[in-house]
Formats: structure tokens, C-alpha cells, sequence
């Protein structure tokens, strides 16, 4: 078992919702995306998780006096969500959202994804480009078109936007997610979840290019993602526990 490196709790009683902030060599947007989301939605509470980050993340966290958790070596995507699920089942938090640390999401959104799960029952809110806006034509967007039309077939819902990273998840979620090593913060995982009765909203939003640093997904990555992951929802998935 990994262990992990933790700062002090926050005494925040009154917080309900917790941002998890999954961050891999982030030291160029970390700070700004910590203090915009601390200026627009004060009553959030969050967490930093650095997940084994090779440059100057962890630093930057003890520096700015940031609420954070470490992975001592990178565990993936996977892992930083779970580590935040884990705090948050850990610590009581009603909500907890999927924050990245790059600068694409804006915090002022968080409020329209918290009302809408308090006013629909949903168990996961995502936070989606496409509600009412047309998506774009690119390669990306076709794979994107494809991963819909799977989740589609297989659950008889349609997610307009399945690839996005900004998703609000409830305790019923948020304990799953703590405690089964299984799920993952990617679509096929969404498509399982609506199978075994999990209700899943969307709420449009609008997301921002990086503000620093690049994405792991190139041209032949975003390929093999998204080939993968139709894969995942035709098949892997219907086999999980």
C-alpha cells in the first residue's frame, strides 16, 4: 500500500463541498488555479493532489500554505481522484468535484453544478461544453460523438460531453469511489455507474485552454484513449464488480 503525505485538516465545519485538485507537474498554473477557485467560490473547500510530481508542485504547496496530499511517486489520474474521494468520504463532505489544476475550469461553475444536484437527486453532475452549444468538428469531437453514441447503446442515456474532467459527485458516489479500486474518473466508468441505477446530469459550462504546460494527449495518445475507452463500455465494463 502506498502511503501518502498529508497537511493538517482544515476546521471547516460548515463546508459541504470539497474541490479535489488532481496535480502532476503543475507548478506553472497550480498557484493561480488555487487562488481564483479561493476568490470565486470561497465556501469551497479543497485539496491539492500531488501526485508525485517531478518538478516544483509539492514545493509550491508547502510554500502557499495550500491544503494538499502527496503521492510519493506518480499513481495516475486514477489514483489522485481516489486519494480525493478518499479524503472527502474521510472528512464528511456531502459533494466533491473533480477540480483540474491546469486552468481549463472555472470556479464560478461550481455553484450551477451544486444546485443542479440538489435540485435534480443526481448522483454525478458533469460539468459539460455541449448542453446547448454544438461541438465543434475536429478529431477530438468525433471521438467524443463516438464515446456518446456507446454510452448511448449500452445504457440508453446520452452524455454530451463524457470526456469532460469536471464532474460532481455525491456521497453515495464519493464512498464508492473511496472505496472500490476499480473506477475510474473516465467515461466508461459513467457509462457502468448509469447500468447499476447511478443518475447522471449535465449542466453546461465553459472551459478555457491550459494556461500553462501541455497535455499528455497528443494526436496518437487521444487515438488509443478513445479507442480504448469505446472498448471499455462495449466490453471491460459489463465484467467489473
Amino acid at each position: 500500500m502506498t502511503s501518502i503525505e498529508t497537511t493538517n485538516v482544515p476546521n471547516r465545519a460548515e463546508s459541504r463541498v470539497l474541490a479535489i485538485v488532481p496535480a502532476y507537474n503543475e507548478e506553472e498554473s497550480l498557484v493561480a488555479t488555487i487562488e481564483e477557485l479561493q476568490r470565486v467560490a470561497p465556501d469551497i473547500d479543497y485539496v491539492v493532489v500531488n501526485d508525485g510530481s517531478r518538478d516544483g508542485t509539492l514545493a509550491l504547496c508547502k510554500a502557499s500554505g495550500f491544503n494538499y496530499v502527496s503521492h510519493p511517486t506518480n499513481l495516475g489520474l486514477t489514483g489522485g481522484v481516489q486519494t480525493g474521494m478518499k479524503y472527502a468520504l474521510r472528512h464528511g463532505y456531502d459533494m466533491a468535484i473533480q477540480f483540474d489544476a491546469d486552468g481549463q475550469h472555472n470556479p464560478a461553475y461550481i455553484a450551477s453544478l451544486v444546485a443542479d444536484m440538489e435540485s435534480t437527486g443526481a448522483d454525478i453532475v458533469v460539468g459539460s461544453r455541449f448542453v446547448t452549444e454544438e461541438k465543434p468538428k475536429s478529431l477530438r469531437m468525433l471521438g467524443s460523438n463516438l464515446i456518446s453514441g456507446m454510452i448511448k447503446l449500452t445504457t440508453g442515456k446520452r452524455i454530451m460531453d463524457p470526456t469532460s474532467g469536471m464532474r460532481l459527485y455525491n456521497a453515495r458516489a464519493v464512498k464508492l469511489f473511496a472505496t472500490e479500486d476499480w473506477l475510474s474518473p473516465e467515461p466508461d466508468t459513467l457509462a457502468c455507474l448509469i447500468r447499476r441505477g447511478f443518475k447522471v446530469d449535465e449542466v453546461q459550462v465553459s472551459m478555457r485552454e491550459r494556461s500553462a504546460g501541455e497535455s499528455y494527449l497528443n494526436l496518437s495518445r487521444s487515438i488509443s484513449y478513445m479507442a480504448n475507452t469505446c472498448m471499455s463500455i462495449l466490453f471491460s465494463q459489463w465484467f467489473r464488480s
